[in-house]
């Protein structure tokens, strides 16, 4: 920092305009954004020491105009953008919110924890949100914030960020459209959207004319196949987990161990296709069975395939993760496991075929 400039901020802080601190405030943002970018951390640091305490008091057009020029600012004092981001006033912590660079993780989630509904739309429409932000987003967002954070390229989300994502976007076709359009969206969500967004219109016109109810549960599966197969043609991990375990149900060597050990890979697609070629069931059944809330169709495979006990509860363990439910009660399946006999079983697996035709 040049020495004109230490004069000129002793002479602003030294000035008999001290008590009007909202143009003392304006003076020294002046200085360091023209010498933006020049400032060394010992400089930027004394404007953070100053611009903090002339902060306090002043009125909530400086505080905002004080924010709009910070915020696009690379060097930006760290401990005046921090302050800032939390004003009540969504008209000073928006621009920062939305632009700083300088907030760091657990700022923005100590802010989306914490603030309104407001705040969470700014920092939703920033250009990068980490997954422990959207998470928060997620949680907390209303309608507004939640379908701006799906909209926003540059957000990431985790296994529950994008479980809460399809939980909201079950009733709400807009937000579903937008889930549906991600890149990064994986495929057990896309299907479990579709399965959970097809039980609620389901249900909705069986409860208005129930002897349609079997038509309406036809007519949505087939197009939740149409999408399902969509969502297969542009994933790259699908088609090369697709030739891999045809070609090992081609060479006879598809069987239990292998199925285990998908499983334990957390592979969505090699074990839904792995169960489909060994139930001779269309895959886009054994998908759906995977992201339901319940796994009673899921043990009926295991059961029908006669799998082990060790390999079905690795197989639950996958379809609560899958279906965004908690840790399966593994006492409870087991008991409906042990005493499900297995022709009954394999009775039923052969309806799920016969169904399937008869929707074809």
């Amino acid at each position: 920092m040049s020495n004109s400039v230490l004069h000129q901020l002793e002479d602003i802080l030294a000035s008999r305009y001290v008590s009007r601190r909202a143009e003392i405030l304006e003076r020294v943002a002046d200085l360091f954004v023209v010498g933006s970018g020049k400032f060394n951390d010992e400089h930027v640091d004394l404007f953070d020491h100053v611009l903090s305490k002339l902060l306090d008091n002043v009125a909530v057009a400086a505080r905002a105009e004080l924010g709009s020029r910070l915020a696009v600012l690379p060097d930006a004092p760290p401990r005046v953008i921090r302050h800032l981001a939390a004003d009540d006033t969504i008209a000073v912590a928006g621009p920062v919110l939305r632009q700083s660079d300088r907030l760091d993780e657990q700022t923005l989630v100590a802010t989306a924890q914490s603030r309104s509904q407001e705040h969470l739309l700014a920092i939703s429409g920033r250009k990068v949100l980490t997954e422990a932000v959207t998470d928060v987003l997620v949680d907390r967002g209303d309608q507004a914030v939640v379908a701006n954070t799906a909209d926003n390229d540059g957000a990431r989300f985790s296994d529950h960020g994008f479980s809460g994502l399809v939980t909201k976007a079950s009733d709400d076709p807009g937000l579903a459209l937008k889930l549906w359009s991600r890149p990064d969206s994986p495929r057990e969500v896309l299907v479990r959207l579709f399965v959970e967004a097809s039980d609620a219109v389901r249900n909705q016109l069986a409860t208005a004319d129930a002897a349609r109810a079997e038509i309406v549960d036809i007519a949505v599966a087939q197009a939740s196949d149409r999408l399902q197969a969509a969502a297969r043609t542009r994933s790259a991990d699908f088609a090369n987990a697709k030739a891999y375990v045809e070609q090992l149900h081609a060479f006879g060597q598809l069987n239990e161990p292998l199925l285990h050990g998908f499983a334990k890979e957390g592979s969505f697609d090699k074990v839904t296709l792995a169960l489909s070629l060994m139930c001779r069931l269309p895959l886009d059944v054994v998908e759906r069975a995977f992201v339901r809330k319940q796994p009673d169709q899921l043990l009926v495979l295991a059961k029908a395939l006669d799998l082990s006990w060790v390999t079905t509860t690795t197989l639950l363990f996958m379809q609560a993760s899958a279906s965004g439910t908690a840790r399966p009660q593994l006492d409870q399946h087991l008991a409906s496991f042990t005493q499900m006999q297995p022709r009954t079983a394999q009775s039923m697996l052969q309806s799920y075929r016969t169904r399937q035709r008869a929707a074809e």
